[in-house]
């Protein structure tokens, strides 16, 4: 009897991880999550609020102005690229809001459900060149990829693998919600590191990187001064502060390098012009910009 409950429940776990798995759009990367957008995205903007309300926000108009209007436009490209390739069901999980952070910390993030932070900190890094936009669009794209491929889902779950056992699959509802909540403080740091994102691993961190250059890309921004952005970032860490958003795994010379390797896949996506509407169903298409999804995905891949 024991031998047969140990293959029900062994059968059973497989089963569960299968029906886990999803798809990371523009890459294609299969993926696993014990979690569901409706716990994560519900216990995120808890956080996020928190975070807000303890925060000291910027009150900069030309900043907040500028994080704005890159992030609608960066927020359009995703939408429209996520309904024309059958993502249409991750829409509903998307409420768009950016907001600006008034810290000397050379920091931005995305929470689940698309809530972008970027302190004053990594504006002034940027600076206001001809080009800054573009920079600017890099890292927003970077971070905002991030929550598109539901890294923060797929970290926390495997966390829980790791430090519950599985055990957390069938706890009580208090239970999972009280881990669950205490993996979310982990994994972006709020709390003890208030705002402070911690890194992901070196796949999901090359994988934002290439999800970032496609959309800034379709968004209307020169993905080639990603390169720019990240030189500076490195150049950073020479001086007094250090930049938070480069403790990740990667080095930089190996993200420079992949970076320039994915440039000629989102040049096909970059025309020079930014979308002709903030509206997310009218965003250009596409076949407009000579590479079909098929062709993109397959790039992507390699």
């Amino acid at each position: 009897m024991m031998n047969i409950l140990s293959r029900g429940c062994a059968a059973a776990a497989a089963l569960f991880l299968f029906t886990a798995c999803s798809t990371v759009p523009i890459t294609g990367r299969n993926q696993f999550s014990l979690v569901s957008d409706g716990e994560i995205l519900s216990m995120s903007a808890t956080q996020y609020r928190q975070f807000i309300s303890q925060a000291q926000l910027s009150r900069n108009s030309s900043y907040n102005a500028r994080v704005s209007q890159v992030g609608r436009r960066l927020a359009a490209a995703t939408n429209s690229y996520l309904k024309e390739n059958g993502y249409t069901d991750m829409l509903s999980t998307l409420s768009w809001e950016f907001n600006v952070v008034d810290s000397k910390q050379v920091n931005a993030f995305c929470m689940p459900g698309g809530k972008i932070v970027v302190y004053t900190g990594l504006l002034s890094l940027v600076g206001n060149g001809a080009h800054a936009d573009d920079e600017l669009a890099a890292v927003m794209g970077h971070e905002l990829s991030h929550a598109l491929a539901k890294h923060a889902n797929e970290r926390i779950s495997n966390q829980m693998l790791l430090q519950a056992g599985g055990q957390i699959l069938g706890a009580a509802v208090g239970s999972r919600s009280a881990t669950l909540g205490a993996l979310i403080n982990q994994t972006y740091g709020i709390g003890a590191q208030v705002g402070v994102m911690l890194p992901f691993g070196r796949k999901q961190e090359y994988e934002a990187d290439k999800m970032g250059l496609v959309l800034m890309a379709i968004a209307g921004y020169d993905p080639r001064y990603a390169v720019n952005f990240w030189q500076k970032m490195s150049s950073s860490k020479g001086g007094q502060q250090v930049s938070e958003l480069m403790s990740t795994h990667p080095s930089d010379e190996n993200r420079i390098r992949a970076i320039n390797e994915y440039l000629p896949t989102a040049l096909k996506y970059y025309t020079g012009k930014a979308a002709p509407s903030a509206s997310p169903t009218t965003t250009r298409s596409t076949q407009q910009q000579g590479v079909r999804v098929s062709d993109l995905n397959r790039l992507l891949k390699r």
